[in-house]
């Protein structure tokens, strides 16, 4: 099966052509480009800082001095829709948007996606300012949506091209932004808020992200055609998993690797994000009385960093141990943690509690981060920034059934006359009993077939 590359992109300072690096290029600034866009994106994972105060826009003081929303004052589960729609357009953006990534380059594809990711704020703000929903849906959520996945592919390859001897570790430096991303918006978005409100937030966020993401598109550089570090070897012959051949885009969705990883990443990622979106409640529910709003804030805080510091060590362990490897720890630990936090309650042990929830979150992350190398390994390098956005709708998909799953499976014992602190128990019992199928699943992962393979191999890509 043979396939030839698009012709690439020609002219202007945003094209493939004008981001090739000069002799002597040293390599490690393109990990602090790749976190200028990923720390930026990374703001939706706090959103819900803005759903309280945006569902108190008209509020009135109550006599106790709390405020009451104004009649037509939006609800907080329409409000929930806008982190929804724009995890579901970030998978989108990257399923469709992976293949022209490939061919213009990270510094079109950053431009572009600090355009809609900026541009989706101040869209937001009008919405604010006028009162319309569906506006602040089309703009943080639609276009922002569409910045947050081209802007979480766009330095994907471009790291691999420049790290071959460590892919994990690449793609960790810059993914682990993302995770961590959430850690600097809430306190500013709070501190903005108090300010000027969500509007005026929602501006300065806008423009501040615009700049930096554009920071990070005017650093990066792909690397020359044939480019190797020093010293480094590539592998004439390909190994177990690790291939030195390369898979088309359109064919890796053809081969059943692909859908186990999509199935191994839908898994990983719906145990990870359900819990996460509850932790706040859950641990204030399961430990009545000891751990308070202001400590359980804290503790999601604490999570964050986690999230962030999982993407980083488990990637770069995967280059040691290997991806397959590494998801099998996710899993067979995971199954274990999951179990054990509604134990951890009835002990009323909040030490345990925290630091298994910590360590489910590091690997939560630590899956997003392996699961570029994961692809190269298994399709080669040449097409995996594409292939990589296709399987991003593994992650689209898992952001809503994860959250529904807990929202609704918890709000169930409730109403069957489970106790708060005990609603949970069935919930991570379930959550376990996906981390298994995810184990199976990756456990059936062997190289793909050669007659996937493209039958000439093709030039080095410049990114």
């Amino acid at each position: 099966m043979k396939y030839h590359d698009a012709a690439t992109s020609k002219g202007g300072w945003l094209s493939r052509e004008h981001t090739v690096a000069e002799p002597g290029f040293n390599r490690w600034l393109v990990p602090p480009a790749a976190l200028c866009v990923h720390l930026c994106i990374g703001e939706v994972y706090a959103f819900s800082v803005f759903n309280k105060p945006l569902s108190l826009l008209h509020a009135t003081v109550g006599a106790d001095g709390t405020k009451v929303p104004g009649a037509d004052d939006w609800s907080i589960a329409s409000l929930g829709w806008i982190f929804s729609i724009a995890i579901l357009f970030l998978g989108l953006a990257a399923a469709f948007g992976g293949t022209w990534v490939e061919k213009v380059g990270p510094r079109k594809t950053m431009a572009a996606a600090a355009a809609l990711f900026g541009g989706g704020f101040l869209v937001a703000s009008l919405g604010v300012a006028w009162h319309q929903l569906l506006l602040v849906y089309f703009g943080y959520g639609v276009l922002g949506g569409c910045g947050l996945g081209l802007g979480y592919i766009s330095p994907v390859k471009t790291l691999m091209s420049w790290f071959p001897d460590k892919p994990g570790m690449a793609t960790g430096m810059a993914i682990m932004g993302f995770g961590g991303g959430a850690f600097i918006a809430s306190p500013l978005s709070v501190w903005l808020m108090g300010i000027g409100g969500v509007a005026f937030a929602f501006v300065v966020l806008g423009i501040v992200y615009f700049v930096y993401m554009m920071v990070g598109a005017t650093i990066v550089r792909v690397p020359p055609k044939g480019w190797l570090p020093q010293g480094y070897v590539a592998p004439r012959q390909s190994k177990g998993l690790i291939t030195t051949a390369n898979v088309h885009v359109d064919e890796a969705l053809k081969t059943r690797q692909f859908w186990l990883l999509w199935g191994v990443l839908f898994l990983n990622v719906t145990a990870g994000i359900g819990v996460l979106g509850q932790a706040s409640l859950m641990s204030q529910e399961m430990f009545p009385g000891l751990i308070t709003a202001g400590a359980a804030a804290g503790f999601v805080g604490l999570l964050s960093l986690f999230n962030m510091g999982g993407r980083f060590f488990w990637a770069s362990t995967s280059d040691y141990i290997g991806r397959r490897n590494t998801y099998m720890v996710f899993f067979a630990l995971g199954i274990v943690l999951y179990a054990l936090v509604p134990t951890t309650g009835q002990m009323g042990s909040i030490v345990l509690f925290v630091l298994f929830y910590g360590i489910i979150l590091s690997m939560y992350g630590g899956g997003f981060a392996t699961i570029p190398a994961y692809l190269k390994d298994v399709f080669g390098n040449q097409y995996v920034g594409a292939i990589h956005g296709r399987l991003l709708t593994a992650w689209s998909a898992a952001g809503i059934v994860g959250p529904v799953l807990v929202n609704y499976i918890r709000q169930y014992q409730i109403d069957s006359g489970v106790p708060k602190a005990d609603a949970y128990t069935v919930t991570m019992y379930i959550m376990a009993g996906l981390l298994a199928v995810g184990f199976v699943l990756n456990f059936m992962m062997k190289p793909v077939d050669e007659r996937h393979h493209m039958e000439a191999e093709p030039a080095p890509s410049r990114a």
